[in-house]
């Protein structure tokens, strides 16, 4: 018996992502930044640049009798961009492209019909919320959007 569908869920959204048409040439991490990455686009599942846990969860039995449990959670997730340069306008519209992708990763499509399950691993996921960060470094402009994948499962 599982005690709790998040870890199927996790694998389950790096595999979609990973396999996003609309992400080539994007690092899709598990997890946090384990060393200093080249690439200009990354999302992070898993992890946030705060102290947000990679995941928060909830359970609580479905119905009288105990038998099953319905289980909420909230995958966090982070995508960024960065450049060279210190226009913000382009890396602020293509962090928004990056998080239009993985929403339409999790939508059912008539190719994709177990997208918003996460490929049959919960009920239903989808983007819930997310907050647009940007900076200007001496490395240059980044946009980043913190983003919250909610899932809700019965086990």
């Amino acid at each position: 018996m599982a005690t709790s569908r998040v870890p199927a869920a996790v694998d389950a959204l790096l595999a979609i992502l990973g396999a996003a048409p609309g992400l080539d040439g994007v690092l899709v991490l598990d997890g946090p930044p384990w060393q200093n990455f080249t690439g200009a686009e990354r999302i992070y599942v898993g992890w946030q640049p705060s102290e947000s846990p990679a995941v928060s969860l909830s359970q609580d039995f479905n119905g009288a009798g105990a038998r099953t449990r319905d289980e909420e959670f909230t995958i966090n997730c982070y995508a960024e961009v960065w450049s060279g340069g210190t226009d913000m306008q382009p890396r602020r519209s293509r962090v928004f492209e990056l998080i239009a992708v993985v929403e339409e990763a999790v939508r059912a499509t008539d190719a994709a019909p177990e997208a918003p399950t996460l490929n049959g691993t919960v009920l239903w996921a989808h983007i819930t919320s997310g907050d647009l960060a940007q900076e200007q470094t001496t490395d240059g402009a980044r946009a980043g959007v913190p983003f919250a994948v909610s899932c809700r499962a019965r086990i």
